[in-house]
């Protein structure tokens, strides 16, 4: 018996790209959708595809991160690839994921490769490798922002190769992308409430991950919208550690 996958999605008002995730994840045994109570048509949309939808209660959640556990056990089946609302499979990739588990011998976890969209192209730096494929049993997901799973076994990387790679196409705009940032850094502060900076990690930090895009990153790669990138990501380490000193400040 062939072994099977179910695709987990995450969504809250994710009607923007869905139809096109949905249109590239064909073949596979199971498309969970977890919602967050949408009210822009997500429902409507996963419900035409036929995808199973179980309901994660939004509360004041902001972030995607307190129902990954949720719906990963929602999942029917044993391996499960967790796919953002905004993220393709090519189908290249949906092939080399059933040929890594088809005779039953794979007992891993893949990182997958993540080329992201930047002012509308997508980059040609470093890949942003993503840790989504996984035993449904094996995993657990943390709660906080930007989290990583933790997973009982080995994980390996899957190649680097474009036709192998999640698509992202998270293009916002400029102004939509800080607004993005400044929700992420509320939710990081928690997590460096007992974190101090001094003058010179107020000076290096931002530098040092500026550096990071553009050299580590190769964002030098994408010319002018490297440099762009770059800067965002010093912009957000600058909001960052801005918020924790107003907050150590305040008590």
């Amino acid at each position: 018996m062939s072994e099977k996958i179910s695709v987990v999605i995450n969504t809250y008002n994710a009607a923007e790209h869905l139809e096109k995730v949905l249109n590239h994840l064909k073949g596979f045994d199971e498309i969970l959708v977890c919602d967050m109570e949408s009210t822009d048509g997500t429902i409507e949309i996963a419900t035409r595809y036929g995808c199973k939808i179980v309901t994660f209660p939004k509360g004041d959640n902001q972030i995607c991160e307190p129902a990954r556990n949720f719906a990963i056990k929602s999942a029917s089946h044993k391996w499960v690839l967790v796919v953002d609302a905004d993220e393709l499979v090519p189908e290249p990739l949906k092939e080399y994921l059933y040929e890594r588990i088809k005779d039953g011998t794979f007992n891993g976890a893949l990182a997958i490769a993540r080329k992201n969209m930047f002012m509308g192209k997508f980059s040609n730096g470093t890949p942003d490798y993503q840790l989504r494929f996984f035993q449904r049993d094996r995993a657990t997901w943390p709660e906080t922002i930007h989290s990583r799973p933790k997973i009982d076994g080995p994980v390996f990387n899957t190649p680097n190769k474009d036709n192998l790679s999640l698509l992202h196409l998270d293009d916002l705009s400029i102004a939509r992308r800080i607004d993005k940032m400044n929700v992420y850094s509320d939710y990081e502060v928690d997590k460096r409430r007992n974190k101090s900076y001094n003058f010179i990690k107020l000076f290096t930090r931002p530098l040092w991950f500026f550096l990071k895009q553009y050299l580590i990153g190769k964002g030098f790669k994408d010319g002018n919208r490297g440099i762009v990138k770059s800067y965002m990501a010093a912009i957000y380490q600058i909001m960052l550690m801005s918020k924790v000193i107003e907050r150590t400040k305040q008590s």
